[in-house]
């Protein structure tokens, strides 16, 4: 599954086989365990993400809510998209180096976070992560992007 048309976090785990509804809601209860307040959890893109309400920040480039963090079963992984870890190279770099140390194999692109199986997700230090950026931060940082643009 790529991309859901399901209209609330509910129905899209229903849809999704037991195996693979059992590793999502899980990672789901990580994001929820590590946000900091003021992140809505919702539905966009056909993923669970967790957004910036447009009530916080209604100035965004697209006129949706400005993502955080998704998740999504995708055809042949899961993916944890990270908006966090792209918009800070030492949040990114923090990531990858826990994940070395760890010894643990990391699959990520700019701020995708692939995996295939629940224990290949590192969750302390993706806990670690969604945590550190409270969402005063997380506008802060994306007002400044818009403005080298």
């Amino acid at each position: 599954m790529v991309s859901s048309k399901a209209s609330s976090v509910v129905a899209y785990l229903e849809e999704l086989p037991p195996e693979r509804r059992e590793v999502v809601a899980s990672v789901r209860d990580l994001v929820n365990a590590s946000l900091p307040p003021g992140y809505v959890e919702t539905m966009a893109y056909g993923m669970i993400a967790w957004v910036v309400p447009l009530a916080r920040l209604a100035d965004t480039h697209n006129g949706q809510p400005l993502s955080y963090v998704a998740l999504a079963a995708q055809k042949n992984n899961y993916a944890l998209y990270l908006a966090c870890d792209s918009m800070d190279a030492s949040a990114d770099e923090t990531l990858r180096a826990a994940y070395a140390k760890a010894g643990r194999k990391l699959d990520m692109g700019k701020s995708c976070l692939r995996f295939k199986r629940r224990e290949d997700l590192f969750d302390e230090a993706v806990a670690r992560l969604i945590g550190a950026s409270p969402v005063e931060q997380t506008i802060r940082r994306y007002q400044a992007s818009r403005k080298r643009s």
